[in-house]
């Protein structure tokens, strides 16, 4: 039976079954050339387009049922595909065609005293499990950064995206077998059933690698239960710091685009910073334009005091990835007030400064420590599309391994690769 069809009554058997065939294609992939992983890419990005009316329509069921369900108006905007949106997972998988393969690069070589040649070469890290929320783009992102960086994939979208995910995952394998390679470098979970999340968490005998995407909760569990390593992508609790050396016009503008651009995405801000010698300059222009843009304020009482819609905000707003029309505003003491109030309640995602003083710049970016940081730049800009990635897999917070965007250099490791003349150890 095709795993892609069989029904969900044992999710041990159907993980068991997916890690059979993910070890049997990842061969195949591995020793992939270029030209075979780029016609596979470029049929895809083809067929995406030219079955835009399919994957439509099994989007609508997936957003009639989240309307069904009460699905927030943001979380809808996750799930929601349309002309524009197909068109962009198509050209994320034209741009990942032009980017450089990674495999085989030759990172460094020396030479040792006795001839020894070592060098270092990237190869795929193996087979990867991806498991995230909502979002179907994720789904031809994570299909093609993995099958350009020679890695079997296997992806468990969520239930909100199911019909989605399986219209898209059934074009990349159809374009994966025009350009002779295994349809199975690309699998989806074919069921709901949350136990098949647990069973690739356990999956050590396959697996090499697990991705999250999602909230908390989902994120909370992969780490606490995976025996998989796990490359984390946690909460988007993001920052924009106006200084008092900020372009007014410049703050308003960027504080704006930073929050109300797309809510729903995890480089979405969710907290403002003013320098309180900015209060009485910068603070109510900023909030003048969030308030046209129908956002929520909830600000400390420095704010509350200048801005009589603004609402009290509590210590678990600095903590909240809101993912909708909200943005906690606090006052600190300058550059250093901001970056202790980042560290205490940051989730080392993405911060930003505004500022025309580089030497406060400067110390903002190289103090912060989180796995993005931004002078005078919208902190939606925290893609890997536009980091130049063609796609990413995620934004890793984890400091191991990768961190920020992760593309396809990110996927893969490296093997050491030693020449020698009939060299002997003394």
């Amino acid at each position: 039976m095709n795993i892609q069809t069989k029904p969900a009554e044992d999710a041990v058997a159907i993980v068991a079954e997916l890690g059979r065939r993910a070890k049997s294609a990842a061969t195949a992939l591995r020793n992939a050339g270029t030209m075979a992983k780029n016609r596979a890419l470029t049929e895809a990005a083809r067929l995406i387009r030219g079955e835009k009316a399919a994957i439509l329509a099994a989007n609508a069921k997936d957003i009639a049922a989240a309307q069904a369900a009460g699905m927030t108006s943001a979380l809808q905007d996750r799930l929601l595909l349309d002309d524009a949106r197909v068109e962009a997972m198509a050209r994320g998988l034209d741009d990942i065609v032009a980017l450089p393969d990674p495999v085989g690069a030759k990172i460094e070589e020396w030479t040792r005293p006795n001839g020894l040649v070592i060098s270092r070469v990237r190869v795929p890290i193996g087979v990867i499990g991806v498991i995230y929320e909502a979002r179907p783009n994720v789904t031809a992102d994570a299909g093609a950064l993995c099958i350009k960086s020679g890695n079997v994939v296997v992806l468990r979208g969520g239930s909100d995206s199911f019909h989605s995910s399986r219209a898209i995952v059934e074009l990349l394998r159809r374009a994966l077998a025009t350009a002779g390679l295994p349809e199975d470098c690309v699998q989806l979970v074919p069921t709901t059933d949350r136990a098949a999340v647990g069973e690739m968490l356990r999956a050590m005998d396959w697996l090499d690698l697990i991705v999250p995407r999602g909230g908390r909760s989902l994120i909370d569990r992969v780490t606490e239960e995976s025996r998989v390593p796990v490359l984390r992508h946690y909460d988007g609790i993001c920052h924009v710091y106006v200084d008092r050396d900020a372009d007014i016009a410049m703050a308003r503008d960027l504080v704006a685009n930073a929050k109300m651009r797309r809510v729903s995405v995890c480089g979405a801000a969710e907290t403002l910073l003013i320098d309180r010698a900015a209060l009485d300059t910068h603070l109510m222009p900023v909030l003048a334009r969030l308030h046209e843009l129908d956002c929520e304020v909830r600000g400390d009482g420095e704010v509350q005091k200048r801005d009589a819609r603004a609402l009290p905000a509590t210590e678990k707003d600095w903590r909240t990835e809101y993912l909708a029309p909200v943005i906690s505003v606090a006052t600190v003491d300058g550059v250093d007030g901001a970056i202790r109030h980042i560290a205490d309640f940051g989730s080392q995602h993405t911060e930003t400064i505004v500022t025309d003083n580089e030497a406060t710049a400067a110390r903002f970016l190289g103090e912060v420590d989180s796995a993005i940081v931004m002078h005078n730049a919208s902190t939606q800009f925290a893609d890997g599309a536009e980091f130049g990635l063609g796609a990413e897999i995620g934004i890793s917070t984890n400091r191991m391994h990768a961190r920020g965007p992760v593309g396809l250099v990110e996927l893969t490791t490296y093997k050491n690769i030693v020449r020698g003349k009939g060299t002997l150890r003394p």
